[in-house]
């Protein structure tokens, strides 16, 4: 897929300025203060970041090839003479840094404007008139991070032909007549030259340091001051509206996660890596086209007050870039704790003569109300707390076994990932890190109640990560349960926040640094980064590895193993076991109607994430778009369980294969493996 921007771009987006006035050319020249922080975030990554490298004449040249990419990740402004014109920096980035010189950062972004601004003169004078002929058998790729640079002005004309032959094509296929398709592609295009003049020095500083500091893992930053104030108000703002996070990629913005507990998640409608192309107020607002906007000004459309309506229209992931858009309605409101805690559900049933009462916990994130805890009040809602209470509820109401759902889990608090463990096993390690000295320490869980010694099934997919990670992996270590489902995300890192106030003092404004400072291990020695955690009965993923997760950026550490630590396994899970139940799985696998079915979705599903082809043929675009409509009319990939309190009797009406396998096996470790 193309290259994915990090977080931290969302954020350096934001600081975009509003679309009033000129452009100010006197903006982009590099403050002082610029030069300071480029020495100090240096010196910071060469002794601090966990790979213990040095920022290099090898490395400058990584940055070079970065800082091109940032600003043009799809390689359809710079053309290869751009690129060897500034060969002579490829081994001087890393003293100029050193020196406090970051003249190059805006040598090359003066010539990156000029070549935006003609090509995007180019559309708007030339292309975005032309009524296209479409019987044509022609395509655009979308990938393009990984093809050469243009040699020529000519052949990014063409390149730029099937980007507006495309959009337009696009809007075609969604009833637009041509002078709407005329009036609504110009509008975008002149919105994005407004936009783009507004892009000032810190911006272009902060583009620059990303290449720096992302070069030595996807989870080093570098935020600008103002990135900075945005990121501490969305910690407290962050929840409200539909709850999605979004990121860009090309010209659509994507959903990057779903909130726990926001509108988006409870509809069940809108998931990750979902491309909107509009957004509208109300019932009856008008749709307005937001492909090639900032991603600043399509978060304030999608953002509003609470209990007001916001329609998007919506490119599913799971049909692709050449399904058929839908428009989906959300009510905003602001996710509360409540909403993002633990559930339980109880599920009924019978099989072989045999009554089943199986439980379902169901944890959206490891959170804990810190500010209650501060406060000193007994009743602070936690993971650890709420689980428990949960677990000896289910207990007393006579469950057999229990899944543990930690699907779409991103993580959250450490503590409690370790606390919650302690659940279930007894007292010990539950995670090791090691620092760049590689200094290694245990996390150590020294609760000596066990909550829960029965049956246990740990469900997992790929956006199951960090503490997710720590906690599933930890129960697979211990032999204490059944980990049942996708490979998790495999993000095993932990990040310092640096205020580099602290090294430029004078300064009223300076940014900071996000740091990768040490890395997560597993009991037995077995990094979670990059690998995440495999689990023992291995479900259809729809996801390729090389396109999702950790492993999918080519800068991420490396898994790795240390020695293992001192601690003593459960007796829960055996080998034979785990191989009695994969031997289960798969003659289901074969016979079962509904995980047949399920698998055969998971594979188109697979198939239309891959394709980064867009045909450019009216009747080929369209037969396409009906062939991904069909596919996916029943395609559900992502549901979950969250009511609370409503028992299933037939185990075949669940709607959430994923929970359902789970449940099966479950119940296979009940009814033949242990009596």
């Amino acid at each position: 897929m193309s290259r994915k921007f990090s977080l931290v771009w969302i954020l350096l987006v934001l600081a975009v300025r509003g679309l009033a006035g000129p452009p100010d050319t006197t903006r982009l020249q590099p403050k002082p203060v610029f030069g300071k922080e480029a020495r100090i975030v240096t010196l910071l990554l060469d002794r601090h970041h966990y790979r213990r490298i040095k920022f290099n004449d090898s490395l400058s040249a990584v940055v070079l090839n970065n800082y091109f990419s940032e600003l043009d990740p799809s390689r359809v402004y710079f053309l290869e003479s751009d690129i060897r014109k500034f060969d002579n920096l490829k081994d001087k980035l890393d003293d100029l840094s050193r020196a406090e010189n970051v003249t190059p950062a805006f040598s090359i972004y003066t010539l990156f404007q000029d070549r935006y601004r003609t090509r995007l003169n180019y559309v708007l004078n030339t292309l975005v008139n032309q009524e296209f002929d479409y019987t044509v058998n022609e395509s655009y790729e979308s990938d393009r991070d990984h093809l050469p640079w243009a040699k020529t002005p000519e052949e990014l004309n063409d390149t730029w032909r099937k980007i507006i032959k495309s959009q337009a094509l696009s809007l075609k296929l969604a009833g637009k007549s041509q002078a709407d398709i005329v009036d609504l592609m110009k509008k975008r295009y002149e919105r994005l030259l407004k936009s783009f003049d507004q892009i000032n020095s810190e911006d272009v500083f902060s583009f620059y340091m990303n290449s720096i500091t992302e070069s030595y893992d996807p989870h080093t930053n570098y935020f600008s001051p103002k990135a900075t104030d945005l990121f501490r108000q969305s910690m407290s703002l962050s929840l409200e509206g539909i709850g999605a996070r979004l990121t860009t990629e090309n010209d659509y913005t994507k959903v990057a996660e779903i909130i726990p507990g926001g509108p988006a998640d409870k509809a069940k409608t809108l998931h990750a890596n979902d491309l909107i192309s509009g957004v509208a107020q109300g019932k009856d607002g008008e749709m307005v086209d937001v492909v090639g906007w900032r991603l600043d000004e399509v978060v304030k459309l999608i953002k509003g007050p609470k209990g007001t309506e916001v329609r998007l229209q919506v490119l599913p992931a799971q049909t692709g870039i050449n399904g058929p858009p839908v428009i989906l309605s959300f009510i905003r409101e602001k996710v509360k704790l409540e909403d993002q805690a633990a559930k339980k559900r109880v599920i009924n049933y019978s099989v072989n003569g045999r009554n089943m009462k199986l439980g379902v916990v169901s944890l959206p994130s490891f959170y804990m109300d810190f500010a209650a805890y501060q406060k000193g009040d007994p009743n602070y809602r936690s993971t650890t707390r709420d689980v428990k209470r949960i677990l000896q509820e289910l207990k007393s109401e006579g469950v057999q076994g229990v899944v543990v759902d930690l699907r779409n889990n991103g993580g959250g608090s450490l503590p409690e990932a370790i606390d919650l463990t302690g659940l279930f096993i007894k007292e010990g390690p539950v995670v090791q890190v090691r620092d760049p000295a590689n200094r290694v320490e245990a996390y150590v869980d020294d609760n000596r109640e066990v909550v829960y010694d029965g049956p246990l099934v740990v469900l997992t997919n790929r956006f199951s990560a960090s503490a997710s990670e720590i906690f599933a992996g930890a129960i697979q270590d211990y032999k204490r349960g059944v980990i049942v489902g996708e490979s998790t995300f495999g993000k095993g890192t932990v990040q310092a926040v640096l205020d580099l106030a602290q090294w430029i003092p004078d300064q009223d404004k300076v940014g900071q640094l996000n740091l990768t400072t040490q890395k997560f291990y597993r009991v037995t020695g077995s990094s979670t980064q990059n690998k995440g955690v495999t689990p023992d009965i291995l479900l259809p993923s729809p996801f390729d590895p090389n396109q999702f997760g950790e492993s999918a950026r080519p800068n991420a550490l490396p898994w790795d193993v240390i020695r293992k630590a001192d601690f003593q396994p459960a007796i829960n899970v055996n080998d034979k076991l785990v191989a009695n139940l994969s031997r289960d799985y798969q003659e289901r696998l074969k016979f079962d109607a509904s995980l047949k079915k399920y698998a055969g979705e998971v594979e188109e599903a697979r198939k239309n994430y891959g394709e980064t082809t867009i045909s450019l043929n009216e009747s080929e675009r369209r037969k396409q778009m009906e062939e991904a409509k069909k596919a996916s009319s029943d395609i559900s990939l992502d549901t979950k369980v969250s009511k609370e309190g409503i028992p299933v009797d037939d185990l075949n009406s669940l709607k959430d294969e994923p929970l359902r396998e789970g449940l099966l096996i479950l119940s296979d470790i009940l009814t033949k493996y242990i009596g």
